[in-house]
């Protein structure tokens, strides 16, 4: 696959959390031209989108799994896109948080994000690739019953903002979409007791197309950040 540098012909995307929802969303909308390698815990959650995108390669790692993810991240000598989307959302106010929801929240959102994208720095420099940072309106300001991830998000976002400035020669784009109708955005509406419509969210697709378009943004220009918001209907 084209994480050797043996194989240059085309541009190499590693996207995180692809094995659905918004990951394989944005799977599918960087497929064509892109050799993709798709992350996931395990190898099984990736079956579906793999059927679907034949010449993607999966990359199954759990990436709190600091060693393993040391080990898988090796062989990638030059990487033209990483897209950081795997991540969790664990709610409620923080009277009721324990330091195991934020410890676990931190540790997939922040943590692991920061890891996983300086062991792939050299890649990324041998390519002046493009990071782009999944983030979230939470990570733009915290609402109640939110603080724990939004904490999460706002350091995200200044890693992004601090990983821009260190390095100069890579693109970083953050993402701050509004609500989206997935499997988690389910969960999260169930835990507020109310019913799940999916036309009060965006559409994976449409979060997917917007990050195509930042990493097809021209070389004169750096997207550095996005946001996206549902309109009401």
């Amino acid at each position: 696959m084209a994480a050797s540098s043996s194989d240059l012909s085309k541009p190499t995307a590693l996207i995180t959390g692809a094995s659905r929802g918004l990951g394989a969303a944005i799977a599918r909308e960087l497929a064509p031209g892109r050799d993709l390698l798709l992350g996931a815990r395990s190898a099984d959650a990736l079956t579906g989108i793999l059927a679907e995108l034949p010449g993607a390669a999966p990359w199954p790692v759990e990436l709190t799994d600091y060693a393993a993810v040391r080990r898988a991240a090796a062989p990638i000598e030059r990487l033209d896109v990483l897209v950081h989307n795997a991540g969790i959302a664990e709610l409620g106010t923080l009277a009721e948080s324990s330091v195991e929801q934020w410890r676990n929240t931190l540790e997939a959102n922040l943590i692991a994000v920061a890891e996983l994208t300086r062991l792939l720095l050299p890649a990324l420099r041998a390519a002046k690739g493009h990071v782009v940072l999944i983030n979230s309106g939470a990570g733009l300001r915290a609402n109640p019953g939110w603080g724990v991830y939004a904490a999460s998000k706002f350091g995200l976002r200044a890693f992004g903002d601090a990983l821009r400035a260190e390095e100069p020669d890579l693109r970083v784009t953050s993402v701050h979409p509004g609500r989206i109708a997935t499997e988690m955005q389910r969960a999260i509406v169930a835990g507020e007791g109310r019913e799940f419509d999916p036309n009060e969210f965006l559409t994976p697709e449409t979060v997917a197309r917007a990050v195509r378009n930042a990493i097809e943004t021209p070389g004169d220009a750096h997207p550095t950040e996005i946001v996206l918001r549902p309109i009401a209907r």
